[in-house]
Protein backbone atom coordinates (compact mmCIF):
# COMPACT_ATOMS: atom_id res chain seq x y z
CA UNK A 1 0.00 0.00 0.00
CA UNK A 2 1.34 3.65 -0.79
CA UNK A 3 1.44 6.28 1.58
CA UNK A 4 -1.26 8.23 -1.06
CA UNK A 5 -3.50 5.50 -1.30
CA UNK A 6 -7.34 5.10 0.84
CA UNK A 7 -6.40 3.07 4.02
CA UNK A 8 -10.49 2.84 4.97
CA UNK A 9 -10.98 0.85 1.33
CA UNK A 10 -10.51 -2.62 0.54
CA UNK A 11 -9.52 -3.46 -3.17
CA UNK A 12 -13.53 -3.62 -4.26
CA UNK A 13 -14.18 -0.15 -2.81
CA UNK A 14 -16.00 -1.37 0.26
CA UNK A 15 -15.31 0.74 3.45
CA UNK A 16 -12.99 -1.51 6.29
CA UNK A 17 -11.72 -0.57 9.54
CA UNK A 18 -7.79 -0.22 8.84
CA UNK A 19 -6.05 -3.19 10.74
CA UNK A 20 -3.52 -2.08 13.54
CA UNK A 21 -2.89 -4.91 15.18
CA UNK A 22 1.05 -5.39 13.47
CA UNK A 23 1.28 -2.23 14.33
CA UNK A 24 3.94 -1.02 17.17
CA UNK A 25 2.87 0.57 20.74
CA UNK A 26 4.11 3.51 20.45
CA UNK A 27 3.33 6.89 22.83
CA UNK A 28 1.11 9.13 20.71
CA UNK A 29 0.19 12.54 21.14
CA UNK A 30 -2.45 14.90 19.19
CA UNK A 31 -2.94 18.71 20.16
CA UNK A 32 -6.28 20.28 18.09
CA UNK A 33 -7.46 23.73 18.82
CA UNK A 34 -10.38 25.62 18.16
CA UNK A 35 -12.56 28.96 19.12
CA UNK A 36 -15.80 30.04 19.72
CA UNK A 37 -16.75 33.43 18.61
CA UNK A 38 -19.40 35.83 20.63
CA UNK A 39 -20.78 38.97 21.32
CA UNK A 40 -19.13 41.06 23.73
CA UNK A 41 -21.84 40.97 25.91
CA UNK A 42 -22.43 37.18 25.97
CA UNK A 43 -18.37 36.82 27.17
CA UNK A 44 -19.30 39.39 29.76
CA UNK A 45 -21.73 37.38 31.23
CA UNK A 46 -19.59 33.78 30.84
CA UNK A 47 -17.17 35.86 32.97
CA UNK A 48 -19.71 37.50 35.12
CA UNK A 49 -21.26 34.36 36.05
CA UNK A 50 -24.89 35.48 34.85
CA UNK A 51 -25.07 32.77 32.86
CA UNK A 52 -28.48 31.12 32.73
CA UNK A 53 -27.28 27.72 32.41
CA UNK A 54 -24.34 27.57 35.60
CA UNK A 55 -20.67 28.14 34.53
CA UNK A 56 -20.09 26.95 30.80
CA UNK A 57 -16.57 26.55 31.17
CA UNK A 58 -16.26 23.64 33.83
CA UNK A 59 -18.85 21.43 32.38
CA UNK A 60 -17.69 22.66 28.88
CA UNK A 61 -14.19 21.14 29.82
CA UNK A 62 -15.78 17.88 31.45
CA UNK A 63 -18.18 17.56 28.13
CA UNK A 64 -14.99 17.43 25.98
CA UNK A 65 -13.10 14.86 27.87
CA UNK A 66 -16.58 12.32 27.76
CA UNK A 67 -16.90 12.90 23.66
CA UNK A 68 -13.22 12.60 23.01
CA UNK A 69 -13.67 9.33 24.88
CA UNK A 70 -16.38 8.29 22.61
CA UNK A 71 -15.06 9.43 19.36
CA UNK A 72 -15.11 5.76 18.02
CA UNK A 73 -18.80 5.60 18.39
CA UNK A 74 -19.34 8.78 17.06
CA UNK A 75 -16.63 8.46 14.33
CA UNK A 76 -16.98 5.17 12.04
CA UNK A 77 -14.11 3.03 11.45
CA UNK A 78 -12.13 4.48 14.52
CA UNK A 79 -10.85 2.17 16.35
CA UNK A 80 -11.59 2.49 20.30
CA UNK A 81 -8.70 4.17 22.43
CA UNK A 82 -9.84 3.39 26.01
CA UNK A 83 -6.55 4.11 27.56
CA UNK A 84 -6.00 7.20 26.22
CA UNK A 85 -5.89 10.33 28.50
CA UNK A 86 -7.85 13.65 27.43
CA UNK A 87 -7.13 17.22 28.60
CA UNK A 88 -9.12 20.24 27.62
CA UNK A 89 -8.55 23.87 28.48
CA UNK A 90 -10.57 26.62 27.23
CA UNK A 91 -9.56 30.42 28.13
CA UNK A 92 -11.24 33.49 27.52
CA UNK A 93 -10.18 35.66 24.65
CA UNK A 94 -11.62 39.38 25.05
CA UNK A 95 -10.08 40.15 21.51
CA UNK A 96 -11.76 37.50 19.53
CA UNK A 97 -14.96 38.00 21.63
CA UNK A 98 -14.97 34.72 22.86
CA UNK A 99 -13.24 31.02 23.83
CA UNK A 100 -10.07 29.54 22.49
CA UNK A 101 -10.36 26.21 23.09
CA UNK A 102 -7.33 22.76 23.08
CA UNK A 103 -7.68 19.36 23.45
CA UNK A 104 -4.77 17.07 24.25
CA UNK A 105 -4.91 13.51 23.76
CA UNK A 106 -2.24 11.12 24.86
CA UNK A 107 -2.04 7.60 24.58
CA UNK A 108 0.19 4.37 24.11
CA UNK A 109 -1.27 2.76 21.24
CA UNK A 110 -1.07 1.19 17.81
CA UNK A 111 -3.39 4.08 16.44
CA UNK A 112 -3.13 7.86 16.63
CA UNK A 113 -5.49 10.31 18.80
CA UNK A 114 -5.95 13.12 16.30
CA UNK A 115 -9.52 12.02 16.08
CA UNK A 116 -10.35 12.80 20.17
CA UNK A 117 -8.40 16.01 19.93
CA UNK A 118 -10.76 17.41 17.65
CA UNK A 119 -13.62 15.13 19.13
CA UNK A 120 -12.95 16.89 22.64
CA UNK A 121 -12.01 20.51 21.40
CA UNK A 122 -15.40 20.22 19.19
CA UNK A 123 -18.12 19.15 21.62
CA UNK A 124 -16.27 21.57 24.54
CA UNK A 125 -17.02 24.42 22.38
CA UNK A 126 -20.23 23.11 21.17
CA UNK A 127 -21.02 22.51 25.10
CA UNK A 128 -20.28 26.62 25.21
CA UNK A 129 -22.86 27.20 22.62
CA UNK A 130 -25.70 25.15 24.04
CA UNK A 131 -25.00 26.60 27.55
CA UNK A 132 -25.14 30.29 26.47
CA UNK A 133 -27.13 29.99 22.81
CA UNK A 134 -30.49 31.94 25.12
CA UNK A 135 -28.15 34.43 25.63
CA UNK A 136 -26.46 34.74 22.03
CA UNK A 137 -27.40 32.54 19.39
CA UNK A 138 -25.00 34.36 16.34
CA UNK A 139 -22.29 32.49 18.19
CA UNK A 140 -20.09 30.26 16.05
CA UNK A 141 -16.90 27.94 16.07
CA UNK A 142 -14.22 29.25 13.97
CA UNK A 143 -10.12 26.99 13.33
CA UNK A 144 -11.37 23.74 14.12
CA UNK A 145 -7.81 22.01 13.54
CA UNK A 146 -5.37 19.68 14.10
CA UNK A 147 -2.04 21.66 15.71
CA UNK A 148 0.20 18.84 16.35
CA UNK A 149 0.45 14.62 16.16
CA UNK A 150 3.64 12.85 17.53
CA UNK A 151 3.98 9.02 17.89
CA UNK A 152 3.57 6.27 15.19
CA UNK A 153 5.02 5.37 12.12
CA UNK A 154 4.75 8.66 10.54
CA UNK A 155 6.26 10.48 13.38
CA UNK A 156 5.61 14.01 14.18
CA UNK A 157 3.73 16.56 12.71
CA UNK A 158 2.70 20.44 13.57
CA UNK A 159 0.43 22.74 11.38
CA UNK A 160 1.91 25.94 10.39
CA UNK A 161 1.74 28.47 12.61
Amino acid sequence: MTPDSLTHFDESGRPRMVDVTGKAVTDRRAVAVGSILMAPETLRRILDGTTPKGDPLQIARIAGIMAGKKTSELIPLCHQLPDAHLDVELEVDESLPGIRGRAEARVAGRTGVEMEALVAVSAALLTVYDMVKAVDRGMRLEGVRLLAKEGGRSGSWSAEP
